[in-house]
């Protein structure tokens, strides 16, 4: 995730951040949330019970390690009724159907590999109006369930936001399409860290700070995981 401009507030414009509240959005979202689970517990054996440790109200930063496409859907559906949005590549509004998907859920499009102040803005009102934002600080998949070395936008959005984090691992999902090939059922483990916040700093932190802030909250979600699955930081 990068979207690193300067350190001073984003002023938060009036309906910047409002996914469409209307009866047809609402069925959808709905159906939509049916299917998901429908299709989770029927695919997977789910373990995921520490969910429930998820807090109940109030802004919140879940960052998350990123094998693929099941984790996005599953926490979307087993986190609700908590309203939940996060970051999905730009590109993906280039197709017309997963954009209106991700546009009915409230998804913020991220122009990765630059400073994009709109997704900034977009995700500081969503955590004003009291939604969990989640993030990938690997920035892209990784294939073989092993942790990328995090990128630091997110330490700029929880320095800004003031809001608490919260570190989420999974593990099992990125054998999830191979198993569907040999109708085999996908194992898909979640375990929960422990709720904390940032220190406010009184200056912009160097990229360096930002880089050893983003490794220690990686550790964090490290610490979740097996062994085998710790990758870049495997010295926990």
């Amino acid at each position: 995730m990068s979207m690193e401009a300067d350190a001073s507030p984003i002023p938060l414009e009036p309906l910047l951040f409002e996914p469409k509240a209307d009866c047809r959005s609402r069925l959808l979202r709905w159906g939509t949330l049916t299917l998901i689970r429908l299709a989770t517990n029927t695919l997977c054996r789910l373990d995921i019970s520490e969910l429930k440790q998820v807090p109940v109200r109030g802004p919140l930063i879940i960052y998350t390690n990123h094998t693929g496409s099941l984790e996005v859907p599953l926490l979307l559906a087993h986190l609700q009724p908590r309203p939940i949005t996060g970051f999905a590549k730009a590109e993906t509004w280039d197709n017309p159907f997963l954009g209106e998907v991700f546009t009915l859920w409230g998804a913020i499009p991220l122009r990765r590999g630059e400073a994009d102040t709109q997704a900034m803005r977009l995700a500081l009102e969503a955590l004003n109006k009291g939604w969990i934002v989640a993030v990938a600080p690997e920035g892209t998949r990784n294939r073989t369930g092993r942790l990328l070395r995090g990128q630091p936008g997110i330490v700029m959005l929880a320095l800004r936001s003031g809001a608490p984090l919260l570190p989420i691992a999974h593990w099992g999902g990125e054998k999830f399409r191979s198993n569907l090939k040999r109708l085999k059922r996908t194992d898909f483990h979640v375990r929960v860290g422990e709720v904390f916040r940032l220190e406010p700093l009184s200056r912009r932190p160097t990229r360096e700070e930002r880089q050893a802030l983003t490794d220690e909250m990686m550790r964090r979600l490290a610490r979740l995981l097996p062994e085998e699955y710790r990758g870049a930081y495997s010295d926990v």
